[in-house]
């Protein structure tokens, strides 16, 4: 397959950026502070820190072989066989993921906007939208909308957190690090870190793309390093207004927050916010997986139109939403059984730490 969609160092960062925040601020603060309580905010941090560093390896791996995604540099790295064995990983967490992130966002949509709609009416038009980008510009589409969004959700969070200045408690973050130590807050990080902030891993798979590939590294970076800090002041934002222990019972301890958020009796109603934030981030995160389980199934069986995959994919995953009964329960189980004990250790840090090596070496003595 010619290589013909190009993306910048510009939309690579808000591609980061836009992607992880979302996803990170709806998801992850209730379960953080349910485990460090106030001192969630350090937990998200380190867990940050070790997302970057995470970038830094998948890119420091696709700059061995620019013009390569993972799915063919792996196999020439190992050899054609155990390079494909070494993507089965991939495929089985690209493949599952875009049926649980979608079924999550139709979740919560019903929630929070479509109260009467049926599930599969919002699961389908998301399919929709998904395919009709695929068709109109891949990756190079994805990079453009991320683009216009990445700084209007950028604008939104700002707005919600200088709203609810008013009802924040400096005092709820004390004690800070006295009641939780170390381990804890280690212990803490880790499921932000494994199931939303490593997911930069898929950096793997964009760089084959970049215009400038030199500049990957730099800007996947400060893209995921924006998040971080995003998510990082939204955690402390929920613990300033909650306080450290009724967020972790609460399903969208930062939807919440915009849904307390009441201005001189004025502004109120500002959670259609956080509606429009969780729209953008989760469509194109769900664009990126559809992207590169579509493209990687295609360069995987050498298929010539990456695109009709897309048919194949768009189906399972709208069949696989449907099934979940309760997607809650169903996150928790497939984050402690898959995600957490598989996919961090083996996708997003041995895999890609063993092709770096062997590919330094083969480049290096070769």
């Amino acid at each position: 397959m010619a290589k013909s969609m190009k993306i910048s160092g510009s939309q690579i960062f808000w591609m980061m950026f836009t992607f992880e925040v979302g996803n990170s601020l709806l998801l992850t603060i209730s379960s953080t502070i349910r485990s460090v309580k106030q001192d969630a905010w350090i937990s998200m941090v380190i867990a940050g820190l070790v997302g970057i560093a995470i970038t830094f390896l998948a890119t420091k791996l696709s700059s061995l072989y620019p013009n390569q995604t993972m799915i063919e540099f792996s196999q020439t790295i190992l050899c054609k066989w155990l390079g494909k064995l070494m993507m089965i990983p991939f495929f089985l967490l690209w493949y599952s993921a875009i049926g649980v992130i979608v079924r999550e966002f139709g979740d919560f949509m019903i929630t929070a906007l479509f109260h009467k709609t049926p599930l599969w009416v919002i699961i389908f038009t998301t399919m929709l939208l998904l395919i009709f980008i695929m068709y109109q510009g891949g990756i190079e589409g994805i990079g453009r909308l991320s683009e216009i969004v990445g700084p209007i959700v950028i604008l939104m969070i700002t707005v919600l957190i200088i709203l609810d200045l008013g009802n924040m408690h400096w005092h709820y973050i004390l004690p800070i690090y006295h009641d939780s130590g170390l381990l804890p807050i280690l212990k803490g990080s880790y499921t932000p870190m494994a199931s939303f902030f490593g997911e930069s891993v898929m950096m793997t798979m964009f760089v084959f793309f970049m215009e400038k590939p030199e500049q990957a590294s730099t800007r996947a970076m400060w893209g995921i390093g924006l998040a971080v800090f995003m998510v990082s002041v939204g955690t402390l934002a929920v613990i300033f207004t909650f306080g450290p222990n009724l967020p972790s019972r609460l399903l969208y301890p930062f939807y919440d927050l915009s849904r307390f958020i009441s201005v001189m009796e004025f502004i109120q109603n500002v959670d259609i916010l956080i509606v429009i934030i969780w729209f953008f981030s989760i469509f194109v995160k769900l664009a990126l997986y559809m992207f590169i389980a579509s493209y990687g199934t295609a360069q995987l069986f050498h298929l010539k139109d990456w695109r009709k995959v897309v048919w194949l994919l768009a189906p399972i995953s709208f069949v696989m939403a449907l099934s979940i009964k309760n997607i809650q329960i169903f996150a928790q189980y497939y984050d402690k059984f898959f995600v957490l004990p598989f996919v961090f250790p083996i996708n997003m840090i041995g895999i890609p730490l063993l092709l770096l090596v062997v590919g330094w070496i083969r480049r290096k003595y070769a």
